[in-house]
């Protein structure tokens, strides 16, 4: 065990009630972001005294946005925040880690086993390159990614005409979402708020930028992926350079 994991204070009462039936779980994933999460270098020793409040409990709050049976793509999951938390909130939600570096896909992969998390996979890339590949989803997540602007170009383009975009931000949300708000046009979303979650279960309250899209979402350059990645799977051949006989 490792000196920062010493320092995880006892759960407070509310994980009780938003992880319910699985508060066992989220104990258990706690303990190991507090000692394999820290050796590894996936959250930094100072974070694990306020693991419940500022990243599980913060994170599964999340959840008061998201529709009842939906799958969920979380792009950029890193030690799995907010994913896990979520898919422990919330089983009805099917929940896709998408994460580009190994040895965080590695953790989040023994998390998933241990905690036998049914309601979740892994998938090691990143976002822009799943495009087409990957099957779209309801709603995107993601927490501590990247600008919103930048985030939206890639998390976008996962979604089925509709859905949503629903990511945790700091006090520089609302800056962030003007300033962004041309860019979300053009990737083909059709509405855009601030909204803020968590009311009586964490302090302050968790902030999201909701992003909704509408029939083309992540706009013409993200059809142009699907396209190409359908041709690609209906010609594997051509996919990896090999010509076509005429």
């Amino acid at each position: 065990m490792t000196e920062a994991a010493a320092e995880l204070p006892a759960p407070p009462e509310q994980a009780r009630t938003v992880f319910g039936d699985r508060f066992t779980d989220a104990l258990r994933y706690a303990e190991l972001l507090a000692d394999a999460g820290v050796r590894r270098g996936l959250i930094g020793p100072r974070e694990v005294p306020r693991l419940w409040e500022r990243h599980l409990l913060n994170c599964a709050v999340l959840s008061e946005v998201i529709d009842e049976d939906v799958s969920v793509c979380d792009v950029g999951s890193g030690a799995g925040l907010p994913g896990i938390p979520l898919a422990l909130a919330r089983p009805d939600l099917r929940i896709t880690l998408l994460e580009p570096l190994l040895r965080r896909t590695t953790f989040l992969e023994e998390v998933v086993k241990l905690l036998g998390v049914e309601n979740v996979r892994v998938e090691r890339g990143r976002a822009e390159e799943m495009v087409g590949k990957l099957p779209p989803v309801d709603v995107v997540t993601a927490r501590a990614v990247a600008p919103l602007e930048r985030l939206a170009g890639w998390g976008l383009p996962l979604l089925r005409p509709h859905g949503e975009m629903a990511v945790l931000k700091g006090d520089t949300a609302e800056q962030e979402l003007k300033a962004a708000r041309a860019a979300l046009s053009r990737l083909g979303a059709v509405d855009a708020t601030v909204v803020q979650v968590g009311d009586g279960v964490v302090d302050p309250l968790s902030t999201v930028v909701r992003v909704l899209v509408g029939e083309s979402p992540g706009g013409v350059r993200a059809a142009t992926r699907r396209a190409k990645a359908a041709r690609a799977s209906r010609n594997p051949r051509t996919a990896n350079g090999s010509r076509r006989r005429r």
